[in-house]
């Protein structure tokens, strides 16, 4: 369960975000004053904080900075007017997440929410290293595995994490690169600085560079203030830039910079900016492919993998499928109210025959969708979606893809008390594959279609366990 504490003196803000975002996995904390704030971020340890810049007894500033000291890692979003905005932009120059600007937009608050507390997850919990017969659960993130590859990984780690070195992560998509990074940061003498991570292929090329380095009022069209980008809030500590190889010439020249010198300007700017920050990259692109056809500078691939560490796809991990299967059955049987104890042999073995293009990732999702309709103490095979290649599920409404009466009454026989956010998953995957098979995986078109940004869609997938590239030749 995260944690969202939103200060501020208006009901109606505090109620709306309570109304918006109360549910199974995120419970709203609201207070009116400072005070009433400070004491309930020392209760509760919330895991993102939205902060009125104007309160009746101190700044939102003033608030901010306090808090900070308590506790640096919190993502913290400022809430401003018209006349507050120097004050919210000095907040982020001083490691505030982002701000929001009077009136709210809930799709807008929706998107930044998300982002927030997936960094927060990534900045206070540790990834793991899971055994798969422990019995304990991890609320977090964990590296599972045993194969002689999975072993190498543990060891580059070990390795790299208190140097002060860039790391370049390669592998395919699903593969865990995210969470060795969060690893690589957690076990680094800049685990108690801050951490900002850009997921460079789910940013407009026009927008990253400013999402990168931030922006100088009258910079561009619509720069009507100034913008601290996320290098400038990591000084101190480490900027893990995702899926590097979608990067536009123009970035990758500037990132080469920074590598060099550690400095930069704001776009639109020409005040160089000193920073110190250890930057982690990963792609799921052959970078020296990329050097090859000229779409990526050979300077910055070899300033990026001063070490190197590939992860590898799940198909080549031996006998890791039954490991991680038997790790996420343990990890969301509970969670999704059931009591399924082990995994059948005829499972394993239809898993084992699917090529798992979403790795690590997929079957993640796989596993979840499975729990949702599994009966009695083993997962059978009946349980399982259907899988790329046609193992698993069968079409009937045992399929978690496919909401029907009978899938409802049965969750409703079953006791189930999280039967909206069950049918609401199912939903959202039936609407985005179909969608994506309508436009041969563009997401672009596919956020146009659905009526959200390509950011919202991108997280919606990521968490949903889709792969858009899957339908790239399904039109």
């Amino acid at each position: 369960m995260q944690t969202l504490l939103v200060i501020d003196d208006e009901a109606s803000i505090c109620k709306a975000f309570e109304r918006a975002f109360t549910s199974d996995t995120i419970s709203v904390l609201a207070a009116k004053t400072g005070i009433e704030g400070e004491r309930l971020f020392l209760e509760a340890k919330p895991d993102v904080v939205v902060i009125d810049l104007s309160l009746p007894d101190t700044s939102g500033l003033e608030l901010f900075k306090r808090l900070r000291e308590i506790d640096s890692r919190v993502p913290f979003i400022f809430i401003t007017g018209h006349g507050t905005v120097q004050s919210a932009i000095e907040a982020t120059k001083l490691g505030a997440y982002d701000y929001l600007f009077k009136p709210l937009e809930l799709d807008e608050i929706r998107t930044l929410l998300d982002k927030a507390f997936n960094l927060s997850r990534m900045v206070r919990v540790q990834p793991v290293l899971a055994e798969s017969n422990s019995d304990e659960e991890s609320s977090g993130d964990a590296i599972v595995g045993r194969c002689n590859a999975m072993k190498e990984v543990y060891k580059a780690i070990g390795r790299v994490a208190s140097q002060n070195l860039t790391v370049l992560l390669l592998g395919e998509s699903g593969t865990g690169k995210e969470v060795v990074a969060q690893a690589i940061y957690h076990h680094s003498a800049r685990s108690t600085g801050p951490f900002q991570a850009i997921n460079c292929a789910a940013i407009p090329d026009a927008l990253l560079e400013s999402e990168i380095f931030g922006h100088e009022k009258g910079a561009f069209t619509d720069a009507h203030r100034q913008r601290i980008g996320k290098l400038e809030q990591a000084d101190g500590g480490t900027l893990f830039l995702d899926e590097v190889g979608d990067m536009s010439p123009m970035t990758q020249a500037k990132v080469l910079r920074v590598l060099q010198d550690q400095s930069f300007e704001r776009v639109g700017g020409n005040t160089p900016i000193q920073v110190d920050v250890r930057i982690i990259a990963a792609t799921n692109h052959d970078l020296k492919q990329l050097v090859s056809e000229g779409l990526f500078r050979s300077d910055l691939y070899f300033r990026l993998s001063v070490v190197t560490i590939n992860l590898p796809p799940l198909r080549d991990r031996e006998d890791d499928l039954r490991v991680l299967a038997e790790y996420f059955l343990r990890r969301y049987s509970s969670e999704f109210g059931k009591d399924i104890r082990s995994i059948a042999p005829e499972t394993i073995e239809t898993l084992s025959h699917y090529h798992w293009p979403g790795n690590v990732r997929e079957l993640e999702s796989v596993m979840k969708q499975s729990l949702l309709t599994a009966r009695g103490n083993i997962l059978l095979p009946d349980f399982l979606p259907p899988l790329g290649d046609g193992h698993g599920g069968n079409g009937s409404s045992n399929d978690p893809d496919f909401l029907s009466e009978k899938f409802v009454a049965e969750r409703l026989e079953a006791g189930t008390d999280n039967l909206y956010a069950e049918a609401i998953t199912i939903a959202e995957r039936q609407l985005l594959r179909q969608v994506l098979t309508h436009t041969g995986g563009n997401q672009l078109k596919a956020a146009t279609l659905l009526g959200i940004s390509r950011v919202t869609l991108r997280s919606k997938l990521k968490s949903l366990g889709i792969e858009a590239s899957d339908f790239s030749s399904s039109r």
